[in-house]
């Protein structure tokens, strides 16, 4: 400690000081210690062109890490490739590598970078750039995305050896304008793409599309590109990558990178009423040990799953360390933000200045962000995967790090705070994608269409297209000549599909408090519950309250205010069956996978108090209900089980089991717990009987709830063991829910309903 500032003077001793502090430690369910790992080098290859070599030199690299090298050589054998490794083990290299020497050794050759956010693709490039120039080669690096100017456009067409792009720009820009970048899929060699596990779900989905239409355009132009991939650390990076390029690829996954000593601390908030299993709320918790890092000196980055959970430990940060930092010295960060202000708070993290931000996974990725030295994680994030990627921002360049992982009161986050090895032991979730899902495919078979057209028996990633190309004819958007299928549409099919959702359209948010200017946006799922008439938005730690929603113009029209509170809303859901793909019946249920139509309506808002969290009040929200057709798992209880219980017990039982279950689905899914939804229905309309359903929140489905209908039996034994080990006496947000959700007797009743099921097996 310093006797100057009474600050520590290292994150050894702040470690030290937080194991000294009774106050938290009685909290801290489990502290894990990752010992530091020494670096495992390889030789240079011999084949390194040798002004290559000359600049890893003079950037103080004296041998290659082992991954680093065995990417190298599975590139030079002419190889698709994958890398493996933890956060900040030295990936960039593992594709710089062969990319460069390929250029040196070939002027002509072109190679194409995909990153999946404009702000990683910018960062890249800088790091480029610095070795080109060490290099003294005439080897030109551009980015090319929404920001880069008209004029220098041309140029990078023309003359850019290297690509560096993100799959929206390649969706909208660039395969659609192929004529102009002749010289590029003339040539290109390589194609890069880093960050492999975020491209999962509905955004991976689109992304197999994209890479389906880029190699088409290389197969007309006559090349046949190479492939190096790289990815956090999934459970199946080999098959995902596969499924992601349609190619088979070679796996390079020891890790040769060093790493500092690593404290992970599993911390639960305390309990404040024993009977209904209440605890203090995470938020809080976080903000006091966040708060005490801050001011002790440590720079600091806290997660949240939620933008409002950002801006409500942004806000509540900020007063707690005005006086020693100043409130611009704490920052939020996610996705709504506007690129500009992103790009300021990268800088400052960067250089400092910015002792601590509070981010979205947005932050996730490998971002440039500087020496961080602790990571406070508000509430699980849902996958291992995510919670090592948030905790490897801490402690990148070999020094000591500490993580606080902060549960919630949610049966997800109190299953891992109990179960900590389970964390530790397991491998991370795999990443699922659905490129062949219906409305996704139809969507890229148009655009690809308009790039170039479809000959007679042509595949487009290993599917047969007849059927998806008779539709598009008959609906006068392709027109068939000579076993060949022309666009013949008016519009431009690209510009009205987005990659990040399979609905379309964002809603932006407008502040009127003085003149007008966009402030952000919210995805169209998302905007009933978010921005309603009477919502309390919070942007950038600033309150506003929606005045006006024009649901037509997706736009929402906020001005500042300054309340105690924030603004929660409820759905009311409809679903029926449409058709049934799978069944089995086993153990007293009846299981199936298939599809289902809902009918989604927000219905009321609370409001919440700040800091104590309290319900202050309700309204209603007057928004037209929305349909979605989407990919379903349910199980059905027999006819006995519903005669055996009341209607009311069932009701409980059946709400009580689904608060669970949804909760621990993720476990076995690599996606947002938003993803996925639960319906329970005490009398499902297709058959009258007690049923909980399953379903992907996106049109189509993206292959969750099928994953869900395969693990079914290892679900419901989580299930059983979560309930049964909760130490709440009648139900609880840890288990089944609060006891104003499920009744005095919701626990007994869920628990009893799996019992059942034993005794049917």
């Amino acid at each position: 400690m310093n006797p100057l500032t009474g600050k520590v003077d290292s994150i050894d001793e702040m470690i030290q000081l937080v194991k000294n502090t009774p106050e938290l430690m009685s909290q801290v369910t489990y502290w894990h210690t990752i010992p530091p790992r020494d670096p495992m080098y390889d030789a240079f290859p011999p084949e390194l062109h040798p002004i290559l070599l000359a600049a890893l030199k003079v950037k103080g690299i004296e041998g290659l890490y082992t991954h680093q090298a065995e990417s190298f050589r599975e590139a030079a054998a002419g190889h698709h490739v994958v890398t493996v490794t933890p956060t900040a083990s030295g990936k960039t290299l593992c594709y710089n590598l062969p990319v460069l020497q390929e250029i040196l050794n070939n002027d002509s050759a072109r190679a194409l970078y995909l990153f999946p956010t404009k702000a990683l693709a910018q960062d890249q490039v800088s790091e480029l750039q610095e070795t080109v120039n060490r290099m003294g080669a005439d080897i030109k690096t551009h980015t090319y995305d929404g920001d880069t100017p008209p004029t220098v456009r041309q140029a990078i067409r023309n003359a850019g050896h290297i690509v560096v792009t993100n799959p929206d720009m390649l969706h909208s820009a660039i395969l659609p304008h192929h004529t102009k970048w002749v010289k590029l899929f003339e040539n290109i060699k390589y194609i890069v793409i880093d960050e492999i596990h975020s491209y999962r779900g509905v955004f991976g989905s689109h992304v197999a599309n994209v890479i389906r239409r880029l190699k088409r355009i290389c197969r007309f132009y006559g090349s046949s590109p190479q492939f190096i991939c790289a990815s956090a650390t999934i459970d199946n990076p080999q098959e995902h990558a596969e499924r992601l390029i349609g190619e088979p690829v070679s796996l390079v996954n020891r890790n040769g990178a060093p790493a500092g000593e690593k404290h992970f601390v599993f911390y639960n908030p305390p309990v404040v009423n024993q009977q209904l299993g209440i605890r203090k709320s995470s938020v809080l918790e976080t903000r006091k040990i966040a708060g005490m890092l801050l001011k002790q000196g440590v720079q600091t980055i806290v997660f949240a799953r939620s933008r409002v959970r950002v801006e409500l430990l942004l806000t509540y940060l900020q007063d707690l360390t005005k006086h020693e930092l100043g409130t611009k010295s704490i920052r939020g960060y996610r996705g709504g933000y506007l690129p500009q202000l992103r790009r300021e708070i990268e800088r400052g993290l960067r250089s400092g200045e910015i002792r601590g931000v509070v981010s979205t996974n947005a932050l996730e990725l490998g971002i440039d962000i500087g020496q961080l030295q602790a990571c406070v994680l508000n509430g699980y994030p849902g996958t291992i995967a995510s919670t090592w990627q948030q905790s490897g921002r801490a402690g990148r360049r070999q020094e000591s790090s500490i993580t606080f992982l902060v549960a919630s009161s949610n049966p997800l986050d109190q299953y891992m705070i109990q179960n900590p090895r389970y964390f530790i032991e397991r491998p991370p979730e795999q990443a699922r994608i659905h490129p062949d899902n219906l409305i996704i495919l139809v969507d890229h078979v148009k655009c690809a269409a308009y790039e170039l057209p479809f000959e007679e028996g042509e595949q487009f990633g290993g599917e047969s297209l007849k059927d998806v190309l008779e539709f598009l004819t008959e609906e006068h958007i392709l027109h068939l000549v000579k076993n060949r299928w022309y666009w013949m549409d008016q519009s431009f099919p690209a510009h009205d599909i987005s990659l990040r959702s399979a609905a379309q359209e964002n809603f932006v948010i407008v502040d009127m408090t003085n003149g007008t200017r966009v402030i952000g946006e919210v995805d169209r799922f998302s905007a009933p519950t978010m921005i309603h008439e009477e919502a309390i938005y919070i942007h950038e730690g600033i309150q506003f309250q929606v005045e006006k929603l024009d649901y037509e113009e997706k736009k929402a029209f906020v001005r500042q205010v300054n309340v105690d509170y924030f603004t929660d809303a409820s759905m009311a859901v409809q679903l029926k069956v449409l058709h049934v793909h799978r069944e089995v019946e086993e153990h007293g249920l009846h299981r199936n996978y298939g599809e289902v139509t809902l009918n989604a309506k927000p219905t009321i808002f609370k409001k919440i108090r700040l800091r104590t969290h309290e319900n202050i009040g309700s309204g209603p929200i007057h928004l037209p209900e929305e349909e979605l057709h989407t990919s379903s798992y349910w199980f059905t209880f027999s006819e006995q089980a519903s005669a055996e219980t009341s209607v009311n017990d069932m009701q409980f039982a059946l709400l009580g089991l689904s608060n669970v279950l949804v909760h621990i689905a993720p476990l076995y899914l690599m996606c947002d717990p938003r993803d996925i939804r639960v319906v329970p229905q005490v009398r499902a309309i297709h058959n009258k009987l007690p049923t909980i359903f399953f379903y992907d929140s996106y049109p189509g489905g993206v292959g969750l709830s099928e994953r869900l209908y395969d693990v079914h039996g290892e679900l419901i034994a989580e299930a059983k063991r979560l309930i049964s080990n909760c130490q709440c006496l009648s139900g609880c947000p840890a288990c089944v829910g609060p006891i104003e959700e499920v009744g005095l007797m919701g626990k007994q009743l869920s628990l009893s309903l799996l019992r059942r099921l034993e005794v049917s097996q």
